[in-house]
């Protein structure tokens, strides 16, 4: 792909538990510098990342639902959906019932995510699997009731986790959904080798927290400089 515009794939996110101010501020001027499609916050600070980009027309911000468990229950996803659109969010985030689909209540999970899709209201919704703690079937299930219910993109993870997206989860949940929804990797794209390679398999868009987007950015500096 051409690196110039790799931003265009990119979400930067700010969105761990210990991200400060001063990140939250690099969050926005990477976006800006690199012409990034996605700014990512914790809602807390939604409003004010929003501010902060409102003159980059094609810049859109995520609002986080439900971060990082997805335990919350469907009325208060539905509420804070509505409350981050409110603020200007043109995209939505949200965890699904990661404890629901482990316990093989597939309808609690598909009706929790339509029940989001609803409060977007044509808003995009990406649904985050976080595969981290689920087995190859989960993955799958999981992947397939994103799509039935109506999710834009299928998400692997929230970066909170303690294991990395791999390629490999990649090919799977491409395998299982095709070309119904888009994927966002997330969670362990900690390169620029690990992007592409993850590109290559089928991913659409990648969520980058801020201390692995400056490294990814260097290195495409540096290879596009070479080839001047």
């Amino acid at each position: 792909m051409d690196l110039k515009k790799i931003g265009r794939i990119m979400d930067i996110s700010a969105v761990r538990t210990d991200v400060t101010m001063d990140e939250v501020e690099q969050m926005i001027a990477i976006v800006k510098k690199y012409h990034c499609i996605c700014a990512s916050p914790m809602p807390w600070v939604t409003e004010y990342t929003i501010n902060q980009l409102k003159s980059y027309d094609d810049v859109v911000v995520t609002g986080v639902v439900s971060f990082p468990s997805g335990a919350e229950t469907t009325s208060i996803k539905a509420a804070a959906a509505k409350e981050l659109i409110g603020l200007g969010c043109r995209e939505l985030d949200m965890v699904i019932n990661v404890s629901a689909l482990k316990s093989g209540l597939y309808s609690v999970v598909e009706d929790d995510i339509k029940a989001v899709v609803a409060a977007a209201d044509g808003i995009p919704v990406k649904t985050i699997l976080e595969v981290c703690y689920l087995s190859e079937d989960e993955i799958r299930r999981g992947a397939e009731i994103g799509v039935k219910a109506g999710a834009t993109f299928i998400k692997t993870g929230t970066g909170w986790g303690p294991d990395p997206t791999t390629v490999e989860t990649v090919k799977l949940i491409r395998s299982v959904i095709g070309n119904a929804a888009y994927i966002k990797a997330a969670g362990g794209v900690g390169d620029l080798d690990t992007l592409l390679s993850m590109k290559a398999a089928g991913c659409d868009r990648f969520g980058i927290g801020v201390r692995s987007a400056r490294k990814i950015f260097k290195s495409v500096e540096e290879i596009i400089s070479k080839e001047v």
